[in-house]
């Protein structure tokens, strides 16, 4: 099953391990570990050579910007192909493989600017309705999914099988990914990340949990979310149906992207400032999960570009999210999917990128610090969107994201 059923999708696996490893430049105890975690990641070669960037100094900071697309899998596999214990997936509220698996359910671009001492990164709605290259128009969640559907088959006729068609069919979905990515945003990914569903708990867990508030109690038995209002700490199991959840709120996915926004900032203010980066016991178990879960580029130097970012703990990372025109727009067989017009997200990510606070800082957008956020990280999380004039067509003004109010509570 190429997409995932409404009911059970699982989304929502905010690229933890990514992030976790940028902020492992903070510090000069992290060398040795970042050396050992660069020896046992796994890695596949699917950027092009025209977006590979010249290799920089090591120490020095970074001297190109950079646009690196994270994602989160629904896979049923590991980063080396081998299959997940189903005991693990019954843990998760995984379900079984046709109730999701192999699409890209969370998809952000961190930009990161010359001099590497901020980020900003941006969402993008996974049923997001665009063009999908080689395929058509499609949800983008599913450009994964269709491109290593197609490899898979073609690979196993050739003989290809076990863990290593998996892995082969993996980089061809991760190819379609990012080449739509580009089409949609105009920007040129210089390096992928993916992780998958049981990485993202092991994650969580690895950095001590993160503080998280919601506006209101939940329980959702698709997700498995079932969650009191207000500040909690949650790691694992916990920590991914949180970011999961999408039925019962407001406004859908863009609720959860508000989410995955509001717990990326809260892990990387509890990696920069909780003694994570200088606790050996904590710091080896992040680099086992990282391990684990995590799939990058081949040409990517994690090491170096690591050390490339010593200023990102006086930084900032900004979160926004690509404007859209619609959350219920029908189509010819995708069912529901989210409207966008390219050439407005486009734009938006030019103004994004181009912002002089951005460009000095990190940060987009919104200028306060919302509750519980401090240490130079700032969440821009999506509540709600826009409604267009009154004399305007229904879905002629993109809904741009709004900041969350100054509690920095999510629905």
């Amino acid at each position: 099953m190429l997409l995932t059923s409404r009911g059970r999708r699982i989304g929502g696996r905010v690229v933890l391990g990514v992030v976790s490893t940028l902020v492992l430049g903070a510090t000069g105890f992290a060398w040795s570990q970042l050396h050992r975690l660069d020896a046992g990641l796994v890695t596949a070669d699917v950027i092009p050579p025209a977006a590979q960037l010249p290799e920089t100094t090591t120490g020095q900071p970074l001297q190109v910007a950079q646009n690196i697309l994270l994602v989160g899998l629904d896979s049923r596999t590991d980063a080396n192909g081998n299959p997940l214990p189903q005991n693990v997936l019954d843990s998760l509220h995984a379900g079984s493989g046709d109730d999701g698996g192999d699409t890209t359910d969370t998809m952000i671009v961190v930009h990161v600017p010359a001099g590497g001492a901020a980020a900003t990164a941006i969402s993008i709605p996974r049923d997001s309705y665009v063009d999908v290259p080689g395929y058509g128009k499609h949800k983008i969640n599913s450009a994964y999914s269709r491109a290593r559907a197609s490899a898979r088959s073609e690979l196993s006729g050739k003989g290809l099988s076990g863990p290593q068609l998996e892995v082969a069919a993996d980089a061809e979905g991760a190819k379609s990914s990012i080449a739509t990515v580009e089409k949609l945003t105009g920007l040129t990914i210089n390096h992928y990340a993916a992780v998958n569903l049981a990485g993202f708990a092991a994650l969580s867990q690895a950095v001590g949990g993160v503080q998280v508030c919601l506006k209101a109690p939940v329980h959702d038995s698709y997700s498995g979310a079932n969650f009191p209002a207000g500040e909690q700490t949650l790691s694992g199991s916990q920590a991914l149906a949180f970011v999961r959840q999408r039925h019962g709120l407001p406004n859908g996915d863009l609720d959860r992207i508000a989410r995955q926004q509001a717990f990326l900032a809260g892990m990387a203010k509890n990696v920069l400032g909780s003694g994570t980066l200088t606790s050996p016991d904590r710091l080896s178990a992040l680099v086992d999960a990282l391990q684990g879960s995590v799939v990058l580029d081949k040409g990517w130097d994690i090491v170096s570009f690591a050390q490339q970012l010593h200023g990102i703990s006086s930084g900032t990372i900004g979160f926004v999210t690509i404007p859209v025109l619609s959350l219920s727009l029908a189509t010819p067989a995708d069912g529901d999917a989210v409207k966008v017009d390219p050439q407005q997200v486009k734009a938006f990510v030019q103004d994004q990128l181009n912002s002089p606070a951005v460009s000095a800082s990190g940060g987009a957008g919104e200028t306060s610090t919302p509750h519980g956020s401090h240490g130079g990280v700032r969440p821009i999380a999506v509540t709600k969107t826009l409604a267009p004039p009154s004399d305007s067509p229904a879905d002629s003004t993109p809904q741009q994201p709004v900041a969350t109010n100054a509690t920095g509570c999510v629905n």
